[in-house]
């Protein structure tokens, strides 16, 4: 093949996966849930994942409402309890201190599962309420399936009021967020293949 043909082939490759991705990523975000499947269901716990105070206010509010025995907050900052953790999200104290559990082993939603899914077995718990935002859901959806395959989970969207669901390629902040979102699931996707496999247990 000449030098000319490299280029053609290569660019029509190229320009393949890049189609394929667009796809995808309009696939990834018409599918975003537009509420809460199960909102009556009642689980062992209740799971949010930082990163927003919408996500905290929502699992309190749940917690308080009796749709969990105890509410676990994964990824919190080391050093910060839970009094300055309602504050920094400008939450009131919660009623239900005793209740309420912080995590501050994750830095990423893989930690976040891994974490839980010690928590939860710690806690002989065998279901729970994940609440994160809705264009994260699906990333932790996978990677807590993966951590507790046996677990029940329920999934709780939260929609941030920064988050244009509607029209989303017009906000250019949401569209990023987006965007960024779709690729780190399809690398949560494709992680395992590139995964040495754990020695297998001898009997």
């Amino acid at each position: 093949m000449t030098t000319r043909g490299a280029i053609i082939a290569a660019s029509a490759a190229l320009g393949l996966l890049l189609g394929a991705w667009g796809g995808g990523l309009l696939l990834f975000a018409t599918q975003l849930d537009a509420g809460v499947a199960e909102a009556g269901t009642v689980t062992d716990a209740i799971v949010v994942l930082t990163g927003g105070s919408e996500r905290l206010a929502t699992g309190v509010t749940l917690l308080e409402a009796g749709k969990g025995g105890k509410l676990f907050v994964s990824g919190v900052h080391k050093g910060v309890d839970l009094p300055e953790l309602l504050r920094l999200a400008h939450l009131p104290s919660a009623e239900q201190h005793c209740c309420i559990v912080l995590g501050h082993a994750a830095d990423d939603t893989v930690g976040n599962a891994a974490e839980t899914a010690a928590w939860m077995e710690a806690e002989h718990f065998h279901s729970l309420r994940l609440v994160t935002a809705a264009y994260h859901m699906r990333r932790a959806l996978l990677e807590f399936r993966r951590a507790m395959p046996d677990a029940a989970i329920v999934a709780h969207p939260v929609f941030p009021d920064a988050f244009k669901r509607e029209q989303w390629w017009r906000w250019p902040g949401t569209a990023h967020l987006l965007a960024v979102e779709y690729s780190k699931y399809l690398g949560a996707l494709i992680r395992p293949v590139f995964q040495p496999k754990p020695p297998e247990r001898k009997p």
